[in-house]
């Protein structure tokens, strides 16, 4: 997330040790807490997910719209920061607007809502003893008095993570493709075969860390090899699968480190 500004001189987090990312549950169903305490890493992108946040940043509220390519913060100052991560499609009931007016954008939560309101969440925040968990809590009270999200969201986002293609997803929750595709951009930023593209990518990266070769990892959701696998990698993040994975600091099973391709693949991920 994009981290940086005044806030960069708090020394700690409460709960957070050293630097590097931590992230735990959060209170409100299907969300996370978040926070990354240290440089700007330009070579470590924040990748799509299908997600939105609300983040704590420079001494600012702010919000991560839904993104379509990797987001890489820029400089590389040590700055602190954290964020409550959204499930997918449940944001933006609770920000009031639609995802796709803030897809790939970062924007000020006074942007959104009003300024007093803002302005009074910011303090209570910057003045809290743990501003993460005042963080937090600015998104359980928000959501308390929001309306609930698109019944639909959670039942697309369960279809599509289930390698479910865009035309079966669409029968399954009883809409045609143009309805399923108007509520997707309302719900996620962007259409429902964008978002399909972002949870394969999401759940190939899940394998490859608990140890499955990129070949493997590409077949078992749903890619037609390793290149094709690569080939999403380098549109959505704009790199390799083993450049991202290097530079989060992932040291892989020896068939991702030694093999330079698959049998029958041109392309390494």
């Amino acid at each position: 997330m994009p981290p940086g500004g005044r806030d960069s001189c708090r020394t700690s987090w409460p709960g957070v040790t050293g630097d590097g990312y931590t992230e735990r549950a959060a209170r409100l169903d299907g969300a996370a807490v978040w926070t990354w305490t240290g440089p700007r890493d330009p070579d470590r992108p924040v990748l799509p997910d299908g997600c939105m946040d609300l983040l704590w940043t420079g001494g600012r509220l702010m919000v991560a719209g839904p993104d379509t390519r990797a987001f890489t913060p820029s400089g590389t100052v040590a700055v602190h920061c954290a964020g409550v991560r959204f499930a997918p499609g449940t944001a933006p009931a609770l920000l009031g607007v639609p995802a796709n007016e803030l897809r790939d954008r970062r924007v000020a939560l006074d942007a959104l809502w009003p300024g007093p309101e803002v302005r009074r969440l910011t303090e209570r925040v910057q003045e809290a003893a743990d501003p993460v968990a005042a963080l937090e809590e600015v998104a359980l009270g928000r959501a308390a008095r929001a309306g609930p999200p698109d019944p639909l969201a959670a039942a697309v986002t369960a279809q599509l993570r289930q390698g479910r293609s865009v035309t079966a997803t669409a029968h399954a929750v009883g809409l045609g493709a143009r309805q399923l595709h108007r509520r997707s951009l309302a719900a996620f930023g962007y259409g429902p075969k964008t978002l399909a593209r972002v949870l394969r990518l999401q759940r190939a990266l899940a394998l490859v860390r608990a140890g499955t070769p990129y070949a493997e990892a590409a077949y078992a959701v749903g890619c037609t090899d390793q290149a094709h696998l690569a080939r999403e990698m380098r549109d959505l993040a704009g790199t390799t699968l083993g450049g991202y994975l290097a530079a989060t600091g992932y040291d892989g099973p020896a068939a991702n480190r030694e093999t330079a391709q698959p049998s029958g693949s041109r392309t390494t991920a």
